[in-house]
């Protein structure tokens, strides 16, 4: 992962307070999407609308593409201040490498050396230049040009020069129509747009791992659903609560979330009258799947998500999760497969989830748990079991139960019951 939530923000530079001296916008660096050849308009495509949800609050928006691999989104008559909340949310979008505020500037000599050498005041330390010209028609080439202004804040602030390891850096990016002058950036999420890969549903629980699972698969271009199991009518809400605010902080990445809550406890009471013990977890989870895939059926998702890794739990044997797999024809994605519980918090914690997830609450899974969980499942055991409870009937049943929410963090829709035709009508044409 390239970005987090704990990325110190962008410092918002006083030359711009003054009229004349340079509008104020945010330029991104792109990374994988540019390798993409011929089909690289259709990601900046899904990217370009990306970038337009997650700032639909904000008014009047301008986004443009300076060729391959460079994006500027600049608002009007804003603030500094206002530009700077559109850079934070930029470090979420899912594509982008590298978020700047950057002065937008006549492509005129003077003017850049003059925001240039004002961006740099009050520095400590060493500095260098770094130029780059897009338009190659520009006065100077940009060793010349970084030269050339690197003498004038020498001769304005007297700071020494370090190309190697400065201090301090200031940027120019001389484009077809104006030249950008910039000194700090933040780093974004990488990947690909969100979307740009298909469809999946997550089986979020209120724990640390599924939403890491979740930012993970989000940041390969998946558009992803949640679904929730709580206890209830044997729990309190709590854990839908936790997941509905897991939901609204992954939202930032990808924006439209939806969340899908089932009510389980009824179902896990039945399959521990069953007598099947051991198989308890097993067997639930297998039904959780079975669940999923019915609603991803509707849903027009073409894959199942968890939080699954190799070994963390007893249900997470190698043999536990290939029983698992066996229940479902849609493929299960694991992404945190190889991973230990220090590097999954590692990760939580810089996408924001970390503290929600270790807040208090009543987990499904938790409910009627055996004192003992079988690590080695075998199969046909419970296939029987599931042909005793008529599992894919249960699983249909269970669809029809669940609830709609939209933890939306630009603001929520209201929840509302989805039945498998409105699940049906939501879902994307393929």
């Amino acid at each position: 992962m390239s970005a987090s939530l704990e990325s110190a923000p962008l410092p918002v530079t006083e030359v711009g307070a003054d009229a004349g001296l340079g509008e104020l916008c945010v330029l991104m660096k792109l990374g994988e999407i540019v390798l993409k050849g011929s089909n690289r308009k259709l990601f900046e495509r899904r990217l370009h609308n990306n970038i337009r949800a997650s700032v639909r609050d904000l008014g009047d928006i301008r986004l443009s593409q300076r060729g391959a691999g460079v994006i500027i989104v600049r608002k009007p008559g804003a603030s500094d201040l206002e530009v700077a909340e559109i850079a934070d949310r930029m470090a979420n979008v899912m594509g982008v490498v590298w978020v700047h505020l950057v002065r937008r500037v006549a492509k005129d000599l003077d003017a850049i050396v003059d925001i240039g050498v004002r961006s740099m005041a009050g520095r400590e330390g060493t500095f260098a230049v770094r130029a780059r010209r897009r338009d190659k028609r520009f006065e100077m080439d940009s060793g010349k040009l970084a030269g050339f202004l690197g003498s004038k804040i020498i001769e304005a602030h007297g700071y020494k020069v370090n190309l190697k390891r400065p201090d301090n850096t200031l940027y120019v990016e001389i484009d077809k129509d104006e030249a950008f002058v910039f000194t700090d950036g933040i780093p974004g999420q990488g990947g690909l747009p969100a979307g740009m890969s298909g469809r999946g549903l997550v089986l979020m629980s209120g724990g640390i791992d599924s939403p890491v699972a979740a930012h993970r698969m989000i940041r390969r271009g998946l558009k992803v659903d949640f679904l929730h199991f709580s206890g209830m009518p044997f729990t309190g809400p709590e854990s839908i609560y936790k997941a509905y605010s897991l939901v609204r902080q992954l939202d930032r990445y990808q924006v439209g979330s939806r969340l899908f809550v089932v009510p389980f406890g009824k179902a896990q009471q039945q399959l521990k009258s069953s007598g099947i013990e051991r198989l308890q977890i097993v067997a639930q989870r297998r039904l959780m799947l079975k669940t999923a895939e019915a609603l991803a059926d509707d849903l027009k998702a073409e894959c199942l998500i968890t939080g699954d890794a190799l070994g963390q739990v007893s249900s997470q044997t190698m043999t536990n999760i290939t029983a698992l797999d066996d229940a479902v024809d849609l493929p299960i994605l694991r992404p945190l497969i190889g991973m230990d519980k220090t590097e999954i918090m590692d990760q939580a914690r810089k996408i924001g989830t970390l503290a929600i997830s270790e807040l208090p609450d009543e987990d499904c899974c938790t409910m009627l748990t055996p004192r003992q969980v079988e690590t080695a499942a075998k199969i046909p055991d419970l296939r029987q079991i599931e042909k005793r409870l008529d599992a894919e009937e249960l699983a249909e049943q269970l669809v029809t139960t669940a609830q709609l929410h939209k933890p939306s963090f630009l603001g929520e829709a209201a929840p509302g019951r989805v039945t498998p035709s409105a699940a049906k009508a939501a879902a994307p044409a393929r």
